[in-house]
């Protein structure tokens, strides 16, 4: 390598004059401030029955982000039920696939490869043939699925995406439906059925009262399904998504987040009598579904139907997070297993956007010193999301000052969490929004506000009012706050500071701590202790 003029090094045969520092900087010593990189890139290949998709990590991690997702709909399946084989322009297609998807995996240098496979390959007579050829694509070797191992990621992809899980998880692919009972980290017992997409299509010569027979009586066996009365029902699988997405835009939701999306059992179960009554392409925002989805959409709705006579769940629960995610979840140590994934995800968030990671992580422990001083109770999952909300109470410093609370507000709505529902999303994006904005609510959008309770929005508000005198006093440094202390002393809530703080009060300090005081009825004072 040579020196340049500005004492940068130059890669041997390299123009970099039309490089700007960080871009030379970013080059040569293969850093991206904007990614953790860590142990990653971490790549999962899913062959299933109806698609082949690549997802690539940014790293192993309780909390994991695509880095890269791709998929490819080969319907590996169709046919099988008539032939007993992988169909053989399914199978081209899904060669070429894996070999772009190889080459995507070198391109992103990925450090760890894994591929899976489920109901076809596993079930074709021709699958050893394909599986063969796959493993000669990738240079790994195919981890084929079982429908017991297949049960069994898809509830640790559970485990490891929603807070706290206790229901029945089902996966829908195009070859199977896998199901199996989750009670927080336990795993209970696991059922698969020949009744995916595909293959309900096929075997039911697509007539819709067929494959509810077919449905019906494959569920009647169920031994799983029962066992969920009254509790909620993880739907995985990317019909099922489809027909939420639908759902969601029928109904004018405000979020664009799938995972953790609910729908009230009943309304689930009408709603999928209707897309099954219904030409596809003649519902009201079907284009929100892609084509190649839309023709296993009623089959879809026929098995969740089913699901819920069977069942009798409280709620449908869309999860984003299901097999592949369920594997990475199972190859990390016990102690990162344990890890809240909203917390790993804040603080992430926090490090890679925040002025200050260390300012953000003592916020959760102010702020609490906070709430009691102006008597707010909290349950232990709203401490939790306090605790979330604060980590994120920085992220939106870049933006200009008059578009932080929107920016925040839209970012943390819309996030790639996992471990918080919606009225959660919402409590993290208000706070945030309040932080920013102030006390006022004109410029806030009313379908947000739907999604938090009249407790929520109180919760949310006095948060606001508390980041905006905690970053007013530290200037989003770190080793400030912790210095200082809420109280209620009489009628008043006093910020105490000690004395080589005292030039930090001021008549703006004061303000805020009034709005955070009129919370609680109370008056704003700053004491100032030598």
């Amino acid at each position: 390598m040579a020196n340049t003029e500005d004492g940068n090094v130059e890669a041997p045969g390299e123009d970099m004059s039309n490089r700007t520092e960080l871009a030379k900087l970013a080059k040569l010593t293969g850093l991206s401030p904007g990614r953790l990189n860590g142990s990653g890139p971490i790549a999962v290949i899913d062959i299933g029955s109806n698609s082949v998709r690549l997802v690539v990590y940014e790293r192993l991690s309780r909390s994991a982000t695509p880095l890269f997702n791709e998929k490819e709909l080969c319907g590996l399946a169709r046919g099988i039920e008539a032939s007993g084989k992988l169909d053989p322009e399914a199978i081209a297609s899904a060669l070429a696939s894996i070999r772009r998807f190889k080459a995507i995996t070198t391109q992103l240098a990925v450090k760890e490869l894994h591929v899976l496979a489920t109901a076809a390959p596993r079930d074709a007579s021709n699958g050893p043939e394909f599986v063969k050829a796959v493993e000669a694509i990738t240079g790994v070797p195919i981890n084929m699925l079982s429908g017991a191992e297949e049960a069994r990621l898809t509830a640790l992809g559970i485990i490891s995406g929603i807070n706290d899980p206790n229901g029945i998880a089902g996966d829908l692919g195009g070859g199977s439906l896998e199901v199996i009972d989750v009670r927080g980290p336990m795993i209970g017992i696991g059922e698969t059925f020949p009744i995916g997409g595909l293959r309900l299509e096929e075997g039911s010569q697509k007539s819709i009262k067929k494959a509810e027979k077919i449905v019906a009586e494959a569920l009647a066996k169920s031994a799983v399904l029962p066992g969920g009365a009254g509790r909620p029902f993880y739907a995985i699988g990317g019909t099922w998504r489809s027909l939420a997405r639908l759902h969601m835009r029928q109904k004018g939701y405000p979020l664009h987040v799938m995972h953790e999306y609910a729908i009230n059992a009943d309304e689930a179960s009408d709603f999928c009598r209707m897309v099954t009554r219904r030409d596809i392409d003649s519902l009201d925002s079907i284009e929100v579904v892609s084509r190649n989805r839309r023709p296993l959409l009623a089959y879809g709705a026929v098995v969740l139907d089913q699901v819920i006579k069977v069942m009798r769940p409280s709620k449908i629960v869309l999860s984003a997070l299901g097999v592949r995610e369920g594997l990475l979840y199972d190859l990390l140590p016990a102690a990162e297993k344990a890890r809240d994934p909203l917390i790993v995800a804040c603080e992430e968030l926090a490090w890679l956007r925040a002025r200050s990671p260390a300012h953000a992580a003592e916020l959760p422990a102010w702020s609490e010193m906070a709430f009691v001083a102006i008597g707010l109770d909290e349950t232990v999952e709203e401490a939790r999301l306090r605790h979330a909300a604060c980590l994120l109470a920085d992220i939106g410093w870049r933006a200009h000052p008059e578009y932080r609370g929107e920016q925040s507000l839209n970012l943390i709505s819309n996030a790639a969490f996992i471990g918080v529902d919606h009225p959660g999303r919402a409590y993290l994006a208000l706070a945030n929004f309040y932080r920013h904005e102030g006390l006022i609510d004109e410029a806030l959008s009313p379908h947000i506000r739907e999604l938090a309770s009249t407790r929520t929005m109180e919760r949310a508000r006095a948060l606001g009012a508390t980041l905006r005198v905690g970053h007013l006093i530290s200037a989003g440094m770190p080793d400030t706050i912790g210095r200082t202390r809420l109280e209620q002393r009489g009628k008043a809530l006093a910020l105490i500071l000690p004395e080589d703080m005292a030039p930090l009060a001021g008549s703006r300090v004061e303000r805020r701590l009034g709005q955070l005081a009129k919370l609680a009825g109370l008056e704003p004072a700053i004491v100032i202790e030598g």
